[in-house]
Order: structure tokens, then sequence, then C-alpha cells
């Protein structure tokens, strides 16, 4: 087992029927790493993120979160995951605080230290206050930010993002993607990021592009633009994938 590795995808591939998916798809991921996965709709970006948190099971290839391999250790391997997902999955007529506390209670934390750990992470989203709001009444990125909260109230290594900031305004998807850099950099904390937005993308951070299930390159930024002998992300997705557009 190699803790030094967070996660680690190796040569998976998926087909939805005879329609590949993923096709060896490769890379690993260093704790207090950044990566954001850029693709385009139709990717296979949401199939990776659905084979990682086990609501697919791949027949080829390999998913190790931690060193745990996700099909022999699943307990143990899902244990170290925090999932935001594309879609909200809060229950919107429940209180922010309830929604938290029965996350909490599914990852077996008594009351003290579940308090503690919501208390602890609504702050540093600047969200403590609205603890007693129903989710219904929040806007797009302050239910963002529970989502956020909820995915490391149990102390991940890894935290997945499937589009998170999909349908919110500029401040609210801007601050978002800071403070989950932040995240990464201060807690020493893997982050996989899928997005199709380049202003997502910070200089240091590690780079994947997704097309058609296919990794078309995977390395810092600097690496990318050396290799396509381009100066921007955007004329590098663009020679990557042969014409298709990115935000």
């Amino acid at each position: 087992m190699n803790s030094s590795i967070a996660l680690s995808v190796q040569d998976l591939s998926f087909s939805y029927g005879g329609k590949k998916a993923l096709d060896q798809v490769n890379f690993k991921i260093q704790p207090g790493e950044c990566t954001v996965l850029l693709g385009p709709n139709g990717a296979g970006k949401s199939t990776l993120f659905s084979l990682i948190t086990r609501l697919y099971d791949s027949r080829e290839g390999r998913i190790e979160l931690c060193g745990f391999d996700i099909k022999r250790q699943t307990l143990l391997a899902l244990a170290k995951l925090g999932v935001v997902f594309q879609q909200t999955t809060l229950d919107m007529d429940l209180s922010v605080l309830q929604n938290l506390r029965y996350h909490t209670a599914l990852h077996g934390m008594g009351g003290k230290q579940a308090e503690q750990r919501i208390q602890q992470e609504l702050e540093r989203l600047a969200m403590y206050d609205r603890r007693f709001e129903k989710v219904r009444q929040l806007n797009g990125g302050h239910r963002r930010r529970v989502e956020i909260a909820r995915a490391l109230l149990h102390k991940p290594s890894v935290l997945l993002l499937d589009e998170p900031t999909v349908g919110l305004d500029v401040p609210s998807r801007l601050a978002i993607v800071d403070y989950v850099h932040q995240l990464a950099a201060e807690e020493k904390l893997a982050v996989l990021w899928a997005s199709h937005l380049i202003d997502e993308i910070y200089p240091n951070d590690h780079l994947i592009v997704l097309h058609k299930g296919q990794v078309k390159a995977n390395g810092t930024v600097d690496d990318v633009l050396d290799a396509t002998d381009t100066l921007t992300i955007k004329d590098a997705f663009y020679t990557l994938t042969k014409g298709e557009q990115v935000l």
C-alpha cells in the first residue's frame, strides 16, 4: 500500500452497452494537490466519478484511495472520500444543521464530535449563522457551501467535485474555487475537480484533459502548454480535442 498516493486510477475502462465511455484512463493524485479534470460535456468526467464513488462498478482497471482498493476494500477506501456531486443531494426541507447531522450519523460520529465538526466546517465557509435555515431558503452558492462542508465532516483525504459551480453567479463561483484551492494547500487534501471552465484552473494546478473517454494530457499546466506548443490553456485544449470549445 502506497499511502503517498491519495488517488490512483490504473487502466480504467468502462462501456455503456457497446459504447465506450472511458478508455484506458491512468493518473495519480498526491496529497495537497489540486487536480482539474478538464473536458467538454460527454468526455467521461461523470462516468469516472461514478466509478470512483462506486455508483458504477468497473470490470476493467483498478482504483485505489490512499492505497485501499475500491473493489476489495470498499469501506476503507470510501471512508477516505468526500464528494460534491453536480446535482444537489441535500434535503431541501431540512435545515442546514439537520442535513449535516444526518451525514455525521451515517459516519458513526458521536453527538459532541459531530457538533464540533459541523461548527468548524460551517464557520470556515461563513455559514454557521445560517445553520437553522432550511436549505430551500438558501441561494445556489450557499447550498454549494453546505455540500462542501458536508463532504469534509469526516475529514476525508480525497475530495471529488463534479462541476460544483454549474449555475452559480461569477462571485459565488470564484469564491468556491478559491476556497477549495486554499483547502488543498492548507489541509494537504487531494482534490479532483471536474470542470469545463478554464478560469477555474490555477497556474500551479495539476491538469488532466479528458476527451471522448481518453486522457489527452496529464501534468502541470506548464507541462500541458509545452507539450502542445501553446501559450494558453484554451489553445492547448483546442489542440488536444481538435476543436472542442471551453469557456
